[in-house]
């Protein structure tokens, strides 16, 4: 007589139990690897021209060694709409024989309830049918999906409901705790895996405050130890570490493939090499209900580093409760992606998100916008749009890193939302976007007004490359057009924001420098082509000067911007000095430009006589000489915005 079966006969029941489970946990595992093979084949028979998909390593994993399992997606196709499976009915064998195995610890237990007796018979009897080799599109929606809308029974969520029952049972039957894992049938060497763990876990779960999850079961199967964590409350999101040697083996579920994601980018700096996550995720196949699945190894070189990767892996657990809410609660104030990396690096500092949430979420930050000062935010506006992606990024860790500080200092939520006022209102004064749209739109103006005077110096007249001079053209033109684009950018805040009015205006006036420098760029090409006669180095000297001042001029222009970005009541007066001396440069260069284009248009009258050359010429020395009046009056409008910005009159 087998011992097992010499307990069951002296009714010993609890000292089953351990056995049973770790068997009911191991069929757990092979039963969402079948209906994975399931809806591989699926995929497979509705495009064969498609590689049927690799699933050895989950094999491996689950501990199945089956050639036929390996084979089916392969060989599974479509007939009249139905899915034909090569062995079908021993897979269909395989669910009911495994479904018995998670259903047999819970029988007598409190957990055997009625209601889950009645499905676990039903969905037997269901699986008994489905002989043959073919199942129809609703029958695998059936086994795979979860409770429908109208509240139909799916064999998947029948082995997650199992799955949270053993759980439980599981927790209340554990020999002891090891630092509160509830643990049973380990070895003496297997507790230094679980403190390791536990280590991890217990020192980052203080950031779930009040929230459930992360209660941890683990035991000894074969050469294994197994450990397994809840996570949370949703009965898809379970999380089963199997440590073998000096190997760690992660297996995970989630229903929100992005919060998948965000845990693969958490423990990437471990090493962890992931497998057949792709395979797992067919919401066709589920009703849009589908689960991501995935698998990842850890190759440990020794026992320091085992430990220490399964303590890192312990204290990511706690920064996946509530990832999805704290992702969605972002989103009015920035994008995906970046909502995404909001999360990814407060998590990387040990600061999660649930405080976050506890002190209000996004109520925080809309109390923040609304009283940082008139005229900043409005009804609809996001954070991004307002501070660039960059700041608003910075500002919401800042905000999640201090309501976890704070709440766990003991310390009142309206003591976050006061912080989070101060957060938000030093990124707005450090914020100047305004003079950023400057900034940019002048080193457009630069960049062109250098690329003319380059190409005067060096004789575009004289045999120089055509092919490369209208390159140069085009380039110019792409520099015109994204300089367009700012004034756009600021004609769209003025209209949301009165405080953008003087610098779209500035803008605007900006943009005629640009325009004019493009001109001059395109006249050059025209130059270059040949469309020139008489041409002296006189002609090409008066222009050069003239090109060169006009540069010198958007480089003053360029100065200033940067002076007057930081004038204000503290500026001193050196500060002051040297943004009034840029503008008279600039002033300057304008009456040397008029001084210039008399020259030029003298040298090239003393020697040009073709028209087309004379036109040309003088088109050319006329637009430069625009472009530094165009600049001298952006400069007035700049100097009246910087005595603006410093509460002076201008």
């Amino acid at each position: 007589m087998e011992k097992t079966e010499a307990i069951n006969v002296l009714g010993e029941r609890s000292l089953l139990l351990p056995g049973w489970i770790r068997a009911a946990l191991a069929a757990n595992d092979r039963l969402k690897l079948y209906l994975s093979v399931l809806q591989a084949a699926s995929a497979h028979a509705d495009d064969a021209n498609t590689d049927a998909l690799d699933l050895s390593a989950e094999l491996a994993a689950a501990h199945v060694d089956v050639p036929w399992l390996r084979d089916m997606p392969g060989g599974s196709s479509l007939v009249n709409d139905e899915l034909l499976v090569p062995d079908l009915r021993r897979l269909m064998q395989r669910l009911g024989e495994d479904l018995a195995t998670m259903a047999k610890p819970l029988r007598g237990s409190d957990y055997d309830v009625p209601a889950l007796r009645d499905r676990i018979q039903r969905w037997q009897a269901e699986l008994e049918s489905l002989g043959g080799e073919r199942i129809s599109r609703a029958q695998l929606q059936a086994l795979t999906r979860g409770r429908n809308g109208a509240g139909a029974d799916g064999f998947h969520w029948l082995v997650m409901d199992l799955h949270r029952a053993l759980n439980k049972l599981a927790g209340s039957l554990s020999s002891e705790e090891v630092d509160g894992a509830h643990v049973w049938q380990l070895q003496p060497a297997d507790r230094r895996f679980i403190i390791a763990f536990m280590r991890g876990l217990n020192r980052t779960a203080r950031l779930k405050f009040d929230h459930p999850g992360l209660e941890t079961a683990a035991t000894r199967d074969g050469d294994r130890v197994l450990l397994q964590n809840d996570i949370g409350t949703n009965d898809a999101h379970v999380l089963v570490i199997q440590i073998e040697g000096q190997t760690v083996t992660l297996s995970y579920t989630d229903l929100h493939r992005q919060r998948f994601e965000f845990l693969q980018t958490l423990l990437a700096p471990l090493g962890a090499h992931w497998t057949g996550v792709q395979s797992k995720v067919e919401a066709s196949l589920n009703e849009g209900a589908a689960y991501t699945f995935g698998t990842a190894r850890f190759d440990c070189v020794d026992e320091p580093a085992l430990d220490a990767t399964l303590e890192s892996i312990g204290s990511r657990i706690v920064f996946l409760i509530d990832w999805n809410r704290a992702r969605k609660r972002l989103l009015p104030f920035v994008d995906k992606d970046t909502a995404v990396a909001v999360l990814i690096e407060s998590a990387q500092s040990e600061a999660g998100h649930i405080g976050w949430l506890k002190a209000g979420g996004e109520a925080l930050i809309y109390a923040a916008m609304q009283d940082v000062g008139q005229g900043v935010f409005r009804i609809g506006d996001r954070l991004d749009a307002i501070l660039g992606a960059a700041d608003a990024k910075a500002f919401l860790v800042d905000v999640l890193q201090t309501a976890s500080r704070v709440l766990l200092g003991g310390h009142p939520v309206a003591l976050v939302a006061d912080e989070t006022r101060l957060l938000l209102a030093r990124r707005v004064r450090q914020r100047s976007s305004e003079f950023e749209l400057l900034e940019e739109h002048a080193a457009y103006c630069n960049a062109l007004a250098q690329t003319v005077s380059d190409g005067l110096m060096h004789d575009v007249a004289a045999g120089a490359d055509a092919d490369a001079v209208r390159a140069l053209a085009s380039r110019a033109k792409v520099w015109e057009r994204q300089a367009d684009h700012l004034v756009m950018r600021a004609r769209e805040q003025a209209h949301r924001q009165p405080r953008w009015q003087p610098f779209a205006h500035l803008l605007e006036l900006s943009d005629d420098v640009a325009d004019a420098l493009e001109e001059a760029a395109f006249l050059m090409s025209l130059i270059a082509e040949g469309h020139q006669r008489d041409w002296d180095d006189d002609v090409r000297s008066a222009l050069s000067r003239l090109a060169q001042t006009v540069l010198l001029a958007t480089q003053e222009h360029v100065k200033a911007l940067s002076i007057a970005r930081c004038l204000g009541d503290s500026s001193d007066t050196l500060d002051t000095d040297s943004f009034l001396a840029a503008l008279w440069n600039v002033l300057r260069s304008e009456r040397q430009c008029d001084e210039l284009l008399r020259a030029a248009r003298r040298a090239i009258l003393a020697v040009v006589l073709d028209a087309p050359t004379l036109m040309l010429a003088n088109d050319l020395a006329t637009t430069l000489e625009t472009a530094s009046d165009r600049l001298l009056v952006a400069g007035y409008a700049l100097r009246d915005v910087a005595f603006g910005k410093a509460g002076a009159s201008a």
